[in-house]
């Protein structure tokens, strides 16, 4: 009875097609891929001079509410505490943000758009609006406003898990200032606690007692001759 052949790299193929299969059920690949889709229908429709999604995003945020706190943009936009920090200072050195101290809370700072920052934002607008359509277009119509109301929804609870993790994040720091200054206090040379005091003075006492009497000072001529006179004179 003849073998069936196999042929060479079967077994190979059949590895991608399971690979193929595993990442087309991976909802992280997918979004991956549709944000990347996004982010270059984007940059096409908006040029390479205009703003980047994420300062459009953090434009359209302030626009909507001067006097935003860096927490307050955090929420609105869904960027990270640390990328919103560096993106909010390059946009400053930009001329599009201005910062200014808050008025309800004296050790936050909030910020506003500047002249040239309202103008980078109405000019990308309509270019903004071209891109977002152009993405609604490659779904069905009837599928589009399902499309939006899932990410609408995974949006709140992204914003649900970030409110969630501010006071954990809060604590946290909280309690690494409070080590680090028990730290510190440990470093520096504190006062000699009592036992210590106590074994200093008894160790102080030994060799004190372990010094050598002083030697007698010698009798003078003088005194020595009284003292002989004044003796009674001993028995024939």
């Amino acid at each position: 009875m003849a073998k069936l052949k196999t042929k060479p790299g079967s077994k190979k193929a059949g590895k991608k097609i399971e690979a193929g299969r595993a990442l087309d059920r991976s909802p992280s690949h997918l979004l991956h891929r549709a944000l990347q889709l996004a982010l270059d229908i984007y940059a096409e429709e908006t040029g390479p001079e205009a703003v980047t999604q994420r300062q459009y995003a953090v434009l359209a945020a302030v626009a909507a509410q001067e006097g935003l706190t860096q927490t307050d943009l955090v929420r609105s936009t869904g960027i990270d505490r640390s990328t919103l920090a560096d993106l909010v200072a390059r946009m400053i050195g930009k001329g599009f943000l201005a910062r200014q101290r808050s008025t309800a809370d004296a050790r936050a700072n909030t910020v506003r758009l500047t002249d040239p920052g309202r103008s980078a934002l109405e000019a990308a607008k309509p270019r903004v609006a071209a891109a977002d359509a152009r993405i609604m277009k490659l779904l069905p119509t009837r599928k589009r406003d399902a499309f939006l109301g899932v990410l609408r929804e995974m949006g709140r609870v992204a914003e649900t898990m970030g409110e969630a993790e501010e006071p954990a994040a809060a604590k946290t720091k909280k309690k690494k200032k409070v080590k680090a200054a028990k730290a510190e206090k440990a470093a520096k040379p504190g006062k000699a606690t009592k036992p210590a005091k106590l074994m200093r003075a008894q160790a102080a006492k030994t060799m004190k007692a372990a010094k050598a009497p002083k030697a007698a000072k010698p009798v003078k001529k003088k005194k020595a001759k009284k003292a002989l006179a004044g003796a009674p004179a001993s028995a024939a």
